[in-house]
């Protein structure tokens, strides 16, 4: 069984723990810090309805971390290490929504009423062009194609984690490098 929970980013000179927006989350743990103030947590939920979880409650809100912070923040919400959901929002840029390993996606969506991963989250290129306007809020530069082979990644045979996407997805948006 692969990881299900959170990655919060985020930017403050406080711990991103430590923050009201992020109060319910009980029991995250820092995983990485970069220059600027840039914070990676973990907060492992378990699979839904299943044993395992660690989080204590409900990880908090990225628009009220992004307003009490004064800059862009992301959640990843990993799910089995199969895909992630991606939440992004900036104070000025407002918030998106899209998700990495697709394909992952869609399986989990399964028949959905007819619905598709695209009725549910911003499709590649337009994923990027958001990401791009998050990136320069966040003070950071970059590009539209970067981003959309990110979006448009699947987990393989040599790295079979989603999450690893996500990490990539942060490496060139600027924030933490790989």
């Amino acid at each position: 069984m692969g990881f299900w929970g959170y990655y919060v980013v985020g930017r403050s000179e406080r711990l991103l723990a430590e923050l009201d927006a992020l109060a319910g989350a009980e029991g995250m743990t820092l995983c990485a810090t970069a220059a600027g103030g840039w914070q990676i947590w973990a907060y492992p939920t378990g699979a839904p309805g299943g044993e395992g979880g660690e989080g204590s409650g409900d990880v908090g809100n990225m628009n009220a971390l992004a307003r009490e912070t004064g800059a862009p923040a992301l959640f990843g919400y990993v799910m089995d290490s199969d895909c992630v959901v991606v939440e992004a929002a900036g104070p000025e840029s407002g918030a998106w929504t899209t998700c990495l390993a697709r394909r992952a996606m869609a399986r989990y969506l399964g028949d959905g009423e007819g619905l598709t991963v695209e009725d549910y989250f911003l499709e590649p290129r337009d994923a990027a062009e958001r990401a791009v306007a998050w990136a320069a809020e966040a003070g950071r530069a970059a590009t539209e194609r970067a981003l959309a082979d990110v979006f448009t990644s699947e987990p393989g045979p040599v790295d079979p984690l989603a999450e690893n996407i996500l990490f990539r997805l942060l490496d060139r948006l600027g924030v933490v490098p790989l």
